[in-house]
């Protein structure tokens, strides 16, 4: 019996760290009971006893919750192990890869927005993906490329870039959507002279080998990072983020922009979300895969930390500092357009 009932009190240790990794997923404002009783379709004084650790949930309703809130089952049990469990998105080599990963992007974001707390760290390699979304021939470039070169769609194995031919019908709606909720979350980023030189070697690249059809593109396209430059300086100066060609005011999302010129980064994006602090680690060139582990995540909000108190800021501060930096990165671009 003393058995028998140690290993139910074991799992209801196990229950209870369930329904906590549920919780801590979801926005603080919502009912954990009124989504327990919807998902698993019972009443709310039966998700009350599940809660409680009054009633033991069977696999049935552990495999609806698991999969509901994306919570493995071993991240659970074994949470005092070694083990680091990371989820994600994978390549899944079809017509539709780029679109599925356009739509987990705008996904993650949502859920991070829907917090009442939320503050995302970029420790930077390569500038965000949602930057190039500023021009419709920037995006439509980096779709290009992302498609063909990196995701290898075989509808476009032969096919050579064209700003006035190249059409993604759905994706661009989607741009605007990650943006704007982008835009509504406090921000840190920070910078190396790095940050834009893989899509300057893509667009340099695809011009040498003639896969950009006419150089009046190429010069587009170099010309659209000039002015994503600008943008960028213009919110580093206000310390606010916004869309190009809006107002500023004082309701709008913080931006934070540091430079570090010793350590380039390796695009690890970090969300602090209410109490919950959550990593994505970069792969395969677009993916991530990311982790809700606690210990993890204090070692690397512990290192990000670290890394700001050895950057320079930027943003609403260090006026001679952030020309200097951003007149570099454009000198770099015009470089470029004085060799077309």
């Amino acid at each position: 019996m003393y058995f028998a009932n140690l290993a139910y009190r074991q799992l209801m240790d196990i229950q209870a760290n369930f329904f906590q990794k549920i919780k801590s997923s979801i926005p603080s404002y919502s009912s954990l009971v009124d989504i327990v009783s919807e998902v698993l379709e019972i009443s709310q004084d039966s998700a009350y006893r599940r809660i409680r650790g009054e009633k033991l949930l069977d696999f049935k309703e552990i495999e609806i919750l698991s999969s509901k809130f994306n919570i493995s089952i071993d991240e659970v049990v074994s949470k005092n192990s070694n083990t680091i469990l990371f989820k994600g998105e994978q390549n899944t080599f079809d017509d539709g890869n780029f679109l599925k990963w356009m739509q987990d992007v705008l996904f993650q974001l949502e859920m991070v927005n829907s917090f009442s707390k939320k503050h995302i760290y970029f420790l930077l390699k390569d500038a965000p993906p949602w930057y190039h979304y500023y021009h419709p021939e920037l995006a439509s470039f980096k779709f290009f490329f992302w498609m063909k070169s990196i995701l290898f769609n075989e509808n476009l194995k032969d096919k050579r870039f064209s700003i006035q031919n190249s059409q993604f019908p759905g994706l661009f709606e989607l741009t605007q959507k990650i943006l704007k909720t982008y835009n509504k979350i406090d921000t840190t980023e920070i910078w190396n002279m790095e940050g834009f030189n893989t899509t300057l070697k893509q667009i340099e690249l695809y011009h040498e080998m003639g896969i950009t059809e006419k150089k009046e593109d190429t010069h587009r396209l170099y010309v659209c990072l000039l002015e994503v430059l600008d943008h960028l300086e213009c919110m580093a100066e206000s310390g606010k983020k916004f869309l190009p060609n809006s107002s500023v005011s004082e309701n709008m999302a913080e931006y934070q922009f540091f430079v570090n010129e010793f350590v380039l980064g390796d695009n690890t994006f970090f969300v602090e979300i209410d109490n919950q602090k959550l990593t994505y680690l970069n792969y395969n060139v677009i993916y991530f895969i990311g982790t809700s582990d606690p210990s993890f995540n204090e070692g690397m909000y512990k290192n990000i930390q670290n890394l700001i108190q050895k950057s320079s800021q930027i943003s609403k501060v260090g006026e001679k500092e952030r020309k200097q930096f951003f007149n570099k990165l454009r000198s770099k671009v015009q470089r470029r357009i004085d060799l077309l």
